[in-house]
């Protein structure tokens, strides 16, 4: 039995007892960033090179993550995108995911997803208001030393349906209704980006990408991004608002005709979301309770009536960390928030759901101490099943 054939009887097997899909979302630190020292160039080919390898220990213990949780599905943000990207996820699956990582059963992801993100990629036009348009990372439609810095990747067990995937990554931003865009001034009260600049800057700081995955006889949408964090900017709050539009474009895609009729995909293909059930997914550097987003957009994602917010997927080892906070058991990162997400749509049954977060005296503790072991985000999951099943 060929081993396509194997997993969709193993599916079909798990979907006929009732048995639930694990999705996870998990900010990897696999950029380029974390493989140089500081000072250092930064070329574009650092998770290419420790890939071929096999031997790095950041990307080993992620790999260890991966197999002690096992979920079927699941976002990787920070995994850097290239031209040979097929390659690095081979390479990637085949010398750390398949390789038994301290004794842990090794796991095969036979589908994946990845494309081009907009970091990194130079805009053409001053985005940083330096008064030059200096084709560096300042002035690229995401932030990102290279084009693809900072990527994402979708691994799946199960059959991805390729034809039907839509992105969004050239969405531009002035398209959206009432959008932020159009509020971002300087100090001075003029907006802080040109008219150059505004008609030409895309909404996404990577993309969004609307990924259909058959589980059984079901389609389950995964719903994938990474918006910019809203920090790092100045009182024009340029970060902050671009972040807010990011996730809010979640709420009107899922909002039908009335909210989602402006939305184009990068096919040119109008409207929002057509399925039935949907995963979203990823680091949305937001929280509705702490930190220095704009609360409304993560609120009205969280509030929206086809999404399940029944749950907030949390851990003891949170609690512990930032004892002071009454939302730290929900914390995802080390510096205290919760910023990653797995939200379900309505449709879909939660079983169970977690942070990966080992205490200090846990014997595991050694796979999240720092971003040097793994990254400074921890990976959430969440068991779902199909009511229907």
């Amino acid at each position: 039995m060929n081993k396509i054939a194997l997993i969709f009887l193993m599916v079909f097997s798990m979907l006929s007892n009732g048995q639930s899909v694990r999705v996870a979302t998990f900010n990897v630190s696999m950029d380029g960033t974390n493989y140089v020292e500081q000072g250092h160039i930064i070329t574009g080919n650092e998770l290419q090179h420790n890939l071929q390898e096999g031997e790095h220990k950041q990307i080993k213990n992620i790999a260890e993550i991966i197999q002690r949780l096992r979920p079927n599905i699941i976002v990787l943000n920070e995994f850097d995108y290239s031209q040979q990207s097929a390659t690095d996820v081979q390479n990637f699956i085949n010398n750390y995911l398949k390789v038994s990582q301290n004794s842990n059963k090794p796991i095969d992801y036979p589908y994946f997803y990845s494309a081009p993100v907009n970091t990194g990629v130079d805009s053409g036009v001053d985005l940083d208001n330096d008064g030059i348009a200096s084709g560096t990372k300042d002035d690229a439609f995401g932030f990102g030393f290279f084009p693809g810095h900072y990527g994402m990747l979708v691994l799946s067990q199960y059959p991805i349906e390729f034809e039907q995937i839509r992105t969004f990554q050239h969405f531009l931003w002035k398209d959206m209704p009432d959008n932020l865009l159009s509020t971002i001034i300087d100090a001075s009260g003029e907006p802080y980006y040109s008219q150059e600049a505004q008609q030409i800057l895309r909404l996404s700081s990577k993309s969004h990408w609307d990924i259909p995955i058959k589980v059984g006889e079901h389609t389950i949408h995964l719903l994938a991004s990474h918006p910019t964090p809203p920090v790092f900017d100045g009182s024009e709050n340029r970060n902050g608002k671009r972040n807010h539009d990011e996730i809010r474009f979640w709420t009107d895609y899922l909002s039908g005709n009335e909210r989602s009729a402006y939305i184009y995909d990068d096919k040119r293909k109008l409207g929002g979301f057509k399925g039935e059930h949907f995963v979203i997914a990823g680091d949305l550097n937001a929280s509705p309770d702490e930190g220095d987003g704009i609360k409304s957009a993560i609120r009205g994602l969280l509030g929206h009536p086809s999404v399940n917010d029944s749950f907030v997927p949390k851990s003891e080892a949170g609690q512990l960390h930032t004892p002071d906070s009454q939302y730290a058991a929900q914390h995802t990162a080390d510096w205290a928030m919760r910023a990653d997400y797995v939200l379900p749509s309505t449709s879909l049954d939660v079983k169970a759901s977690g942070v990966f977060w080992p205490k200090l005296d846990d014997p595991l503790f050694r796979l999240i101490k720092d971003r040097k072991s793994s990254s400074d985000h921890r990976l959430v999951w969440v068991d779902v099943a199909l009511k229907y099943f």
